[in-house]
């Protein structure tokens, strides 16, 4: 196993988690806002301003106003910055390793490729990814999927609102009010279709927390990219090559078939056709803004070159390295 394949893997136990944290935190009151009581769970307790005990005459004016500053002010103030501070060092990590949507993004993705070979409804041209021969039957699992993510999403969002028991209560008995149940409906259709048809727009245009994430990064020089080896670009060419041993177990002329099987695939780079956000990775960074730092045209890459006994062409840089690499694809850029 690689080094970009167990990057991979990790990345992918983070995602779990962290989808796992999204479905069950407001059931265990770990994380959710209460509308009923306009009250604010966390980790399973009341979070308070003192505003209550200061109408209770149980505290002064000066004991709620610090009260406020180092429960709500403070706090808030120390997510936003910290999260900040993240994207400007490591752009939208946050996206590629934590955020839900995008876990199911990429879920949808691959189920879409396995149905017709491409990774949105809206590409012109196939994607080749090794491996992997489009068929039909996969089609009911893709629109199934969308269904049921788009119930998870709706429903779990629901009760980050309001009481949990209530929610779930009310839809196994029947007794959800006409509100919620008009609500629960309409935000179902909305993030099916999303999930359907959209998904990767909303990622890159339609997420404000992806947004103020690249903005941050953009800012940075010395943030994280993606660094290309312009110097090899010519071994592009070959890119997408399937590993020989799967290419002579698949090529029905057996290792006289392999001339053919090792030509360079469509568009000719298996990191664009690994990209989930539909980018280039061997582009400048003012073209990757949305680029979610998931690694996955690195192990591409490391796995197309390693076939033809190369190292890869692309790698994350970051600080000084991060700052010439930006300067370089200036220079180039101005040529």
């Amino acid at each position: 196993m690689t080094d970009t394949d167990r990057l991979q893997r990790r990345r992918r136990w983070f995602q779990a988690a962290f989808f796992l944290f999204f479905l069950v935190a407001p059931a265990m009151d770990l994380l959710r806002f209460d509308l009923h009581e306009a009250q604010l769970w966390v980790a399973g307790q009341r979070w308070t301003l003192g505003i209550d005990a200061f109408r209770a005459g149980q505290a002064t004016a000066a004991e709620t106003a610090l009260a406020m500053v180092l429960r709500g002010l403070l706090p808030a103030l120390v997510l936003v910055v910290g999260f900040l501070a993240v994207a400007w060092r490591w752009g939208r990590l946050y996206c590629g390793w934590l955020c839900p949507h995008f876990s199911a993004v990429e879920l949808l993705n691959g189920l879409l490729h396995r149905a017709i070979g491409k990774l949105s409804l809206w590409d012109r041209s196939p994607t080749r990814l090794p491996g992997i021969t489009p068929q039909k039957r996969w089609w009911p699992v893709f629109a199934l999927s969308c269904l049921i993510l788009g119930f998870a999403w709706s429903i779990t969002l629901v009760t980050y609102l309001l009481p949990p028991r209530e929610i779930w209560g009310g839809l196994v008995t029947g007794t959800m009010t006409p509100n919620q149940t008009r609500f629960l409906l309409i935000a179902w259709a909305v993030f099916t279709l999303e999930f359907a048809f959209a998904r990767h727009l909303f990622c890159r245009f339609g997420c404000a927390v992806g947004l103020f994430q690249s903005l941050a990064w953009m800012a940075n020089p010395k943030g994280m990219v993606v660094s290309f080896s312009r110097d090899r670009a010519k071994e592009c060419k070959t890119c997408g090559t399937e590993p020989l041993d799967r290419l002579r177990r698949s090529s029905p002329e057996g290792s006289a078939g392999l001339g053919a099987a090792l030509r360079p695939a469509p568009r000719g780079s298996a990191c664009d056709h690994a990209c989930p956000m539909r980018l280039n990775p061997r582009n400048i960074k003012r073209m990757m803004f949305s680029c979610v730092q998931c690694g996955q045209c690195l192990q591409a890459c490391d796995a197309s070159q390693g076939a033809q006994q190369r190292t890869p062409v692309l790698e994350w840089k970051v600080g000084l390295d991060a700052v010439r690499e930006t300067l370089r694809q200036k220079r180039e850029e101005h040529r």
